[in-house]
């Protein structure tokens, strides 16, 4: 059933709270940004080729960062990668690219992901795919990876399932309920009770199953790119789409379809994952020395130092001392020094220097 099975890479972010690392010309997706030699969305790719091959793997982008798409997987044909004329949240994006893909079969089975996440248990991540798939293949379901929790962590959205329900990797549970970040004391509940999972935005669903959903709950969404159908996949899909797609509503998956259907489904996966949403998450997920510092690219020399982030150029020598729990990044011509516990302001810095 290899032939059925799609994968779709969102890839359209801005990555503002990776400043200055990441800017909206070159967003964090296109960078190295675990200094492991290739891009997170290159990395993602590589991925997902182990599943399907490359010709049924396809980018969600937008339009100014079709040239970046290209040049880091020229494996993608044009047709491949879908640009966006607008931001418009999730929803019309995924629903355009199930229009497009049942277009081109309608036994499209599809895998919908983020292109910048880690996967560090990589196997037990293609294995959870598998058994998704062979779910949604026989079951008009919406799926979505529920990833085992290991902190009470307040910066995810969580699934919630049945209290009674036997909790098992592998096991494919009905969802109760999805509940939005909670504050601490919420979160060691969650944790606690066991039948609660992080939301990573991993879907997995039959194009015809999520094309009935946006039908039923999103339907001015289906009906604005349902009237491209005779188009997709040729050469006036483009046209159609820069017209049509800045008018559908903004809005994400999530509040239009997943928490209105009666159909959603979870499957619990513990896949080393973040969302590596922060640079704070970086700084949890690199290698670090004795003293919880972790450092990518320059020659540094610490004293008095813990629990810092560093970045910066190869060939520059950094010295620090009496910091902990910073984030110092040096780099296109900015250096950052922000305490990681401060980290969520770096978005609104960005926007006022932005405004100068």
């Amino acid at each position: 059933m290899q032939e059925n099975t799609y994968v779709a890479i969102m890839a359209g972010g801005i990555g503002s709270r990776f400043w200055p690392a990441s800017r909206e010309e070159r967003p964090k997706q296109f960078l190295d940004i675990m200094g492991a030699g290739q891009s997170l969305i290159r990395q993602t790719f590589e991925r997902f080729r182990k599943l399907c091959p490359p010709s049924n793997i396809f980018v969600v982008t937008n339009k100014q960062y079709a040239a970046l798409v290209k040049a880091q997987i020229p494996e993608l044909t044009d047709n491949q990668i879908l640009t966006e004329p607008s931001r418009n949240n999730t929803a019309p994006c995924i629903a355009y690219t199930a229009f497009k893909l049942q277009a081109l079969n309608p036994e499209a089975n599809l895998i919908v992901a983020p292109s910048d996440h880690i996967i560090a248990k990589e196997e037990a991540f293609l294995k959870a795919l598998q058994q998704g798939l062979a779910f949604t293949r026989q079951n008009d379901a919406l799926l979505t990876l529920g990833i085992t929790p290991t902190r009470p962590d307040t910066g995810y959205g969580y699934i919630e399932v049945d209290a009674q329900s036997r909790v098992e990797e592998g096991q494919v549970l009905k969802v109760a309920s999805f509940r939005e970040k909670p504050g601490l004391a919420t979160a060691e509940q969650y944790l606690a009770a066991g039948h609660y999972f992080w939301n990573a935005g991993i879907f997995i669903w039959r194009a015809s199953a999520l094309l009935n959903a946006f039908q039923a709950h999103a339907p001015e969404i289906h009906r604005i790119l349902g009237e491209g159908i005779p188009v997709y996949n040729t050469d006036a899909e483009q046209a159609f789409i820069d017209k049509a797609y800045p008018t559908t509503p903004s809005i994400s998956v999530d509040y239009a379809i997943m928490e209105q259907s009666s159909q959603v489904y979870t499957l619990p996966a513990d896949i080393g994952w973040s969302d590596l949403g922060t640079w704070a998450s970086l700084h949890a997920e690199s290698p670090k020395d004795e003293d919880g510092n972790a450092v990518q690219g320059g020659q540094a020399y610490l004293e008095d130092c813990w629990n810092n982030l560093i970045r910066a150029p190869k060939d520059k020598q950094v010295v620090i001392g009496g910091l902990e729990d910073f984030i110092i990044v040096d780099e296109g011509g900015v250096l950052l020094i922000w305490p990681k516990s401060r980290e969520q302001e770096i978005k609104g810095v960005v926007a006022s220097l932005s405004g100068k």
